[in-house]
């Protein structure tokens, strides 16, 4: 491997002298030894040795992101998001998938660990009470999903509770008093919190709450589907919310593959607005989470912890409804 030193050989210079032309610290340094070194350098491949420079500025200007399923269309937005913020901030990103697994966000904490990040934003598994979380000491950023640590972290959420209230309610709103909810049975504070919401929402509004109308199981297609068939063999439904937009797709084609028609028999709302919500047959009705500011705003907030800045440790962005077809 090239060194600084054998550049500052073949230059007839010292090594000083290079360290300041590959850091841009040159401004004293003549025109013509500065083209002379940087000639060298691009002929022999010369690559800054980036681990001891961060161990010397004790910092890698990098970040770790940990995120429970990139497949899922809102932390694949969530990601890009963040990516986009730490590239304007000069910081890189480490992308860790965990498959909604403990195991593996114990694994990446300590690999990330290992990498010396300067921060860390992360969604928890669902259900995660993982002590590698408890035990760091490297700064870090919750996001969406929020979990209990004795501890300083950020935290970047939405209003669930609200947000789900807002969705039950519309369905009320648009005529529906049998009103279905499928989500997640994880005991995650998203699942928690948008089951409360609509809970008060029929609550408020005077209707019954029926546990048989309730179908927990995951954020996923599949849920979506299932939930729809064991809601039809036990109720009789003209509305329902889904835990997230994913679900909402699989509630869609099961539905239809009953021959009720959304909206007309049995109208379907989500929650997220995924950026394939519009394109959906019908286009759906959802509550929307500013995913991609998410991101940003995780990044922005783990970049002033890092910097010791005295900031407000929680942020709460706010949901919007996006009415479309399927209401």
């Amino acid at each position: 491997m090239t060194t600084i030193k054998k550049i500052a050989e073949l230059a007839n210079v010292s090594t000083a002298t290079v360290s300041k032309i590959i850091n841009g610290k040159d401004q004293y340094i003549s025109e013509a030894t500065r083209q002379k070194v940087l000639e060298i350098v691009e002929r022999e491949g010369y690559i800054p040795n980036g681990v001891a420079k961060s161990l010397k500025m004790r910092r890698t200007k990098t970040i770790g992101i940990i995120l429970p399923d990139v497949m899922n269309l809102f932390f694949s937005e969530l990601a890009r998001g963040a990516e986009d913020a730490a590239e304007k901030e000069g910081y890189s990103v480490i992308l860790c998938n965990t498959d909604n697994k403990e195991l593996k966000e114990e694994k990446y904490l300590n690999i990330l660990h290992e990498k010396m990040v300067d921060g860390i934003i992360m969604t928890a598994a669902e259900g995660s009470m993982n002590k590698s979380v408890k035990i760091s000491k490297t700064p870090m950023v919750l996001v969406d999903r929020d979990i209990e640590l004795d501890k300083p972290v950020g935290r970047i959420t939405v209003n669930n509770e609200e947000g789900a209230f807002m969705a039950t309610k519309f369905l009320i709103e648009k005529g529906c008093k049998n009103i279905g909810f499928i989500s997640s049975q994880k005991k995650n504070k998203p699942s928690a919190e948008r089951l409360k919401g609509y809970r008060r929402a029929l609550e408020e509004n005077g209707l019954e709450i029926d546990e048989k109308k309730i179908f927990l199981q995951n954020f996923t297609i599949a849920s979506g589907y299932e939930g729809v068939m064991a809601l039809l063999e036990r109720n009789k439904v003209d509305g329902i919310f889904c835990g997230n937009d994913l679900i909402a797709i699989g509630a869609i084609q099961a539905l239809k593959e009953n021959n009720l028609k959304v909206p007309k028999d049995v109208k379907v709302i989500g929650f997220d607005d995924i950026s394939m919500s519009q394109f959906m047959d019908p286009p759906l009705t959802t509550i929307k989470q500013p995913i991609y500011q998410l991101g940003e705003e995780a990044v922005k907030m783990l970049v002033a912890i890092i910097d010791k800045k005295d900031i407000d440790m929680h942020k709460v962005l706010r949901t919007e409804l996006i009415e479309r077809g399927s209401c």
